[in-house]
């Protein structure tokens, strides 16, 4: 049978960009789904396919038998010679699947098949694309609202920019340009699905990245980051150069470097403390801006500390709502409490 699809085929590939190959398979699929429908038997069935010469067949090879007793691999001698004039008993006969019955059933098989192909293969294609890029950051366009996110398009890709991931008051409308960190690549049932966030420390990570060429060039070290979305983060550094001051590195000249960060973020204060090993040392830093008296290791082994501040320190240790001996906790691993400096200490 003469078919005229190879333009089809190379058309197909380039709106959707996938391999001509892939929709061949698809299309030799679809032909087989086709052909189970016309021969019933399990027949062993050849599929010759040369889009490119436009040569396509459909057939199941039977040897002819006087008494056939095996339906998928025998066919009645009779039969055999309508087919083929001749025959003789034991000859092989090719059996065609007709051209009309071909192409009636097959187009609609086909269809199916081949867009569940060439849909696999996108999916495929995206998970491959954005699963190396977890922890990058991408600009999308907001094209609509769906199931409690925005779907944003990113290079001709629809990703999920869940609602949570969003930063406390921010509100985008269709056609607003979102900058985001891949946060997450998930392969499903309906696809691969990625999802983008402005909430993750991952973000705050890779902003810092990009505005501070010493974390760019690894001469600065991130520790740790903890956030708290639109209030405040605490970002742990150390400096692998020891002529490098790293807060300062990290904060620039007048503050212009956390300051840009913090913009972005929607005016989220932006803590940066030297990363140390000794605990207490480090809790000390992290409940910065606040200044530390003394700290004492309350519990080893539950590690529990106990931070004494001055009176004029106490809720700048606290901080709003306890934000920040919160985000200090979570930084340093141990539980810390604030406790007032008596006037005789």
């Amino acid at each position: 049978m003469k078919v005229n699809v190879w333009n089809t085929i190379l058309q197909l590939s380039k709106e959707r960009d996938v391999e001509p190959r892939v929709i061949i398979q698809a299309i030799e699929e679809s032909l087989k789904v086709a052909a189970a429908k016309y021969f019933s038997h399990q027949e062993n069935v050849h599929i010759l396919f040369k889009p490119e010469k436009g040569e396509l067949r459909v057939l199941a090879v039977k040897r002819a038998a006087g008494t056939p007793r095996d339906a998928a691999a025998e066919i009645s001698l009779e039969e055999a010679q309508r087919v083929r004039p001749g025959v003789k008993e034991g000859d092989e006969v090719e059996l065609d699947l007709p051209a009309d019955t071909l192409g009636r059933i097959a187009a609609q098989a086909a269809k199916q098949v081949i867009f569940q192909k060439v849909r696999d293969a996108e999916q495929e294609k995206i998970y491959e694309e954005f699963a190396p890029r977890l922890g990058e950051i991408v600009t999308g366009i907001v094209r609509r609202v769906e199931n409690s996110s925005y779907v944003l398009e990113v290079n001709r890709t629809e990703v999920m920019f869940p609602f949570r991931e969003k930063l406390p008051g921010e509100d985008f409308a269709r056609g607003n340009m979102v900058k985001a960190v891949i946060a997450q690549v998930l392969r499903g049932p309906k696809g691969p699905q990625v999802i983008v966030s402005r909430t993750s420390p991952r973000f705050l990570a890779k902003l810092l990245e990009t505005e501070i060429p010493e974390i760019a060039n690894r001469t600065i070290e991130i520790k740790d980051i903890v956030r708290e979305a639109g209030e405040r983060a605490k970002v742990a550094v150390a400096s692998l150069d020891k002529d490098i001051d790293p807060i300062g590195a990290c904060i620039g000249v007048r503050g212009n470097r956390i300051l840009a960060i913090s913009k972005e973020l929607g005016g989220e204060k932006v803590d940066i403390i030297e990363w140390s090993s000794n605990p207490a040392a480090y809790a000390k830093a992290a409940l910065s801006p606040a200044k530390v008296e003394k700290l004492l290791i309350a519990g080893k082994n539950e590690k529990t500390m106990e931070a004494i501040v001055a009176k004029d320190q106490l809720s700048l240790a606290i901080g709003k709502k306890g934000i920040n001996v919160k985000l200090a906790s979570r930084l340093v691993g141990w539980k810390i409490s604030i406790t007032q400096e008596q006037a005789n200490e």
